[in-house]
């Protein structure tokens, strides 16, 4: 139960007091060693606690990912708070998600993590060595995936579900920033450099930074970019304007690649650091791919699924004999109503209309694309049970129109969904006791801000 800040709420000191006592207890400590055994807290969110050496290790976390980006680093104190409300607000989520009953399991965790891995070329064994590798302990890593696999099941149920976009929404999108919604295969980059040199003082570095700062602020301004870079810039394409020509989106330098999928033709970026120095980026001209004309399936099929009665068998010799009677001159869609299990096209006869590549399972679409029109497949198993599948038609199809709006559609969700999810985090920690324990602000409540 959330403790609230009303007048007859304990004392918050003593609240921790309190807890702090209990893990002694739970630890088998006297009081008296707390301070020397224990680490120490730095928030009470509810009735849980977030310790000095969980806000570290996500100092260290961030700190890494601002560097990777290139990002500048905020003052310690900045990003000491702006680490912890993160915190604050992942454990909030958690503690909702165990009072609804929502929890992964060991089998979903490690599917999940194999999948990371993949998308990395790497195999389990291999992440959890450049995990490792990285400094990171792999056990936290597993928990912190497990953590966030939670946390999107909650948001999914309690948030996002609820999403609606309209088609007229979809239409005013389309009519007004349909560019957003196309693949970029290729961006143009030009690039000015403020050297700092290895070693340099942090008045050196300071130095060069606000002159960084100051070239962008003109750019925006509407200076010229390959003037400016040839007068100022230290890289090594300063005498051509600073142009660095076209990259494909798998060339595109790490220290650039967030900006090269986000940025806006003719944006400039904030300066980029990195260890040579300050970088300013401008995306030049960007070339997108669109939708290709595919080659469409219209099918049906009838599904029989195994569970404790019907084994892999009995659902293979099923189809058989219903696969018999269909070539034996039985109706295909009155024999789908009658015995298959997908519900939603058994009521259509076992039609699936007509169907774009990628929209099935690889295993069903690998048989599907093997039948001549009229055809009808073998039993075949994929993870939904086992099938026969008819092939009615083929056609090319022009998709763009049905891409686009569909796109539109999942941009728009995303959108509006970032934007709920923030107020439902937001109510969150309205409605939570919190206590941040931080040196320059141990005295300061949530209550006392209220």
């Amino acid at each position: 139960m959330a403790i609230k800040p009303t007048k007859s709420a304990p004392d918050p000191k003593g609240v921790v007091a309190l807890i702090t006592l209990l893990i002694c207890l739970l630890a088998g400590l006297s009081p008296a060693s707390a301070d020397e055994e224990l680490d120490s807290i730095v928030a009470v969110v509810n009735s849980d606690v977030i310790t000095h050496s969980e806000l570290e290790r996500q100092l260290d976390l961030a700190v890494r990912q601002l560097q990777s980006k290139g990002s500048p680093i905020p003052a310690r104190p900045v990003l000491e708070r702006q680490v912890l409300d993160q915190l604050v607000l992942q454990r909030l989520e958690l503690q909702r998600a165990k009072q609804v009953g929502i929890h992964v399991d060991d089998a979903t965790l490690t599917q999940a993590l194999t999948n990371i891995a993949q998308r990395n070329g790497l195999t389990l064994d291999n992440l959890a060595k450049a995990v490792e590798a990285q400094g990171m302990n792999f056990e936290d890593f597993r928990k912190d995936t497990r953590d966030q696999l939670i946390i999107s099941r909650l948001q999914a149920q309690e948030v996002v579900k609820n999403i609606k976009v309209t088609d007229q929404e979809i239409d005013r999108f389309l009519a007004k920033d349909s560019n957003q919604l196309l693949d970029r295969t290729a961006v143009r980059l030009s690039h000015i450099l403020i050297a700092v040199p290895e070693g340099a003082s942090p008045e050196v570095v300071a130095k060069a930074q606000a002159k960084a700062k100051d070239l962008v602020k003109r750019l925006r301004a509407g200076a010229d970019f390959a003037q400016l870079a040839r007068r100022y810039s230290d890289g090594r394409q300063a005498s051509e304007g600073g142009d660095l020509g076209w990259f494909k989106m798998s060339e595109v330098p790490t220290l650039v690649q967030d900006l090269a999928r986000t940025m806006a033709k003719g944006q400039v970026s904030d300066p980029l650091r990195s260890p040579s120095g300050f970088h300013i980026i401008k995306l030049t001209d960007v070339k997108y791919a669109t939708p290709e004309v595919v080659m469409q399936t219209h099918a049906r099929h009838i599904l029989i699924r195994t569970n404790e009665l019907v084994s892999d068998a009995d659902a293979k010799r099923r189809l058989e004999q219903l696969r018999m009677r269909i070539l034996g001159g039985a109706d295909f869609a009155t024999l789908a109503r009658a015995n298959s299990d997908d519900t939603a096209s058994a009521l259509k006869g076992g039609d699936l209309g007509w169907l774009n590549p990628g929209d099935t399972v690889p295993e069903f679409e690998k048989q599907m694309n093997q039948l001549a029109p009229g055809e009808i497949s073998q039993p075949f198993k994929t993870s939904f049970g086992w099938h026969i599948v008819q092939v009615l038609g083929r056609r090319r199809e022009d998709t763009t129109k049905e891409v686009m709006r569909s796109r539109a559609r999942q941009l728009i969700r995303e959108r509006k969904a970032q934007q709920a999810v923030d107020a439902w985090l937001q109510r969150l920690r309205d409605e939570a006791y919190v206590q941040i324990r931080l040196p320059e602000t141990e005295s300061k409540t949530e209550e006392a801000k209220r």
